[in-house]
């Protein structure tokens, strides 16, 4: 895979892979997210990705998303806790007019008055929207159950309350102090070449943003302490989730844990626990783990959704699977079928070239490297079972494990 990089002089930097498919990706990565916020301003990051859609110097909303999709193309974005990400798709023909278009909305974008009132009461809807999903919530409550109130644990939406003061000068300020070109990186996918990509991306984006320095991330405060919370919620379901802080992205077990996280409850059907609590036995029709690094620090959990009466057969096995992988070292034929498995995944994902254009952008916003797919299978290979037990009894122990549930009323 030939991955081009290049950087504009006002400190911008592209990543651009090419493809042989008629359809191209372009976008945006930017390193803020909403633990970049102030303890007054949760949700503002995700509020201000909204607001950029909102209208340009020349361009009103509705004329900023006709512009792409009037040629089939789609326009969209989402901000997660460390990143915040604005991307298209489109004809490899129509490059040009989503470059213009995405740097006209990321250099120019004016904020109007009128647009952020309208935004607060959208925004509030999505808040309430979410409160209405518990198998979603849980989530975010959890995160805060295991960072505390730092930035980290809050809810990427924010609260209504914090988002209904929220100002044009909150905005203004947010974008200065975290939107500086040497946070932003530019990336692309098609067939399309390094000539022309770069062509376009220095004409469009050479003046914007200049060179300046953006406001350092806070750390993770406080030390992590296990807890057990239990909530009620009026739904059929009961919904539990256990875990605890795990390893950052650069950390060298973080390919194992990932691993390990395949192995537990991840993407697959044969995962131990959807084996055991939903083929075996019928507990659970929801049950699966997760693995989040950051850059400091990371998190694992395991969530299912269950009948009241079947919550603690549910804990009982899972924590007994949990047991088996920090005892029992996995055997040579386990070893190797868990890696392919999980190597295949990877070679899925970047089969998808929307899906590899902006991993590879958020691995420059974060690592300044580029992984290609050859790179992660070299890692997944170099992994061992002494280093997977090793790994379960870091992070699995179960006298580490927080646990937050909801109960049936």
């Amino acid at each position: 895979m030939d991955i081009l990089l290049h950087t504009l002089g006002n400190g911008i930097r592209l990543v651009h892979v090419g493809t042989g498919s008629a359809v191209a990706y372009f976008g945006i990565a930017v390193n803020a997210g909403s633990r970049d916020e102030g303890d007054s301003e949760h949700g503002i990051a995700h509020f201000t990705e909204h607001m950029f859609f909102k209208g340009t110097a020349r361009r009103k909303s509705f004329h900023i998303f006709s512009r792409i999709e009037d040629v089939g193309g789609e326009l969209n974005a989402y901000t997660t806790k460390e990143e915040t990400v604005f991307y298209t798709s489109f004809l490899k023909d129509d490059c040009e007019r989503a470059v213009e278009l995405l740097a006209d909305v990321m250099c120019n974008s004016v904020f109007p008055e009128k647009e952020i009132q309208k935004e607060k009461d959208v925004v509030i809807d999505e808040i309430n929207s979410y409160l209405d999903s518990p198998a979603e919530l849980i989530f975010d409550e959890f995160d805060e159950q295991i960072f505390g109130a730092g930035a980290i644990g809050h809810s990427i939406l924010g609260k209504p309350e914090t988002v209904s003061k929220f100002t044009r000068d909150d905005i203004c300020r947010f974008v200065a102090q975290h939107y500086a070109a040497g946070n932003m990186v530019v990336f692309s996918a098609g067939n399309i070449s390094n000539g022309k990509i770069i062509k376009l991306v220095e004409k469009y984006f050479g003046a914007c943003s200049p060179a300046r320095s953006h406001s350092p991330r806070t750390k993770t405060g406080s030390e992590y302490r296990q807890s057990d919370v239990a909530g009620r919620n009026d739904t059929f379901h009961s919904h539990c989730i256990i875990g605890t802080r795990a390893y950052n992205i650069t950390h060298r077990n973080h390919y194992g844990m990932c691993l390990l996280n395949s192995i537990l409850g991840g993407h697959g059907l044969n995962s131990r626990l959807n084996m055991e609590l939903r083929e075996k036995r019928g507990l659970a029709y929801t049950v699966e783990s997760g693995y989040t690094p950051y850059s400091d620090t990371g998190v694992f959990s395991i969530y299912f959704a269950a009948d009241k009466k079947h919550i603690e057969k549910c804990l009982s096995v899972t924590f007994r699977e949990m047991h088996r992988l920090c005892t029992q070292k996995l055997g040579t034929v386990q070893l190797c079928r868990a890696k392919k498995q999980l190597k295949g995944y990877a070679a899925r994902s970047f089969e998808n070239h929307e899906n590899m254009a902006i991993g590879m952008a958020k691995s420059l916003v974060s690592l300044n490297r580029t992984h290609t797919l050859e790179d992660i299978c070299m890692e997944i290979d170099a992994i061992t079972a002494l280093q997977m037990m090793d790994i379960a009894n870091e992070i699995l122990d179960s006298e580490k494990m927080s646990m937050l549930t909801y109960s049936q009323k």
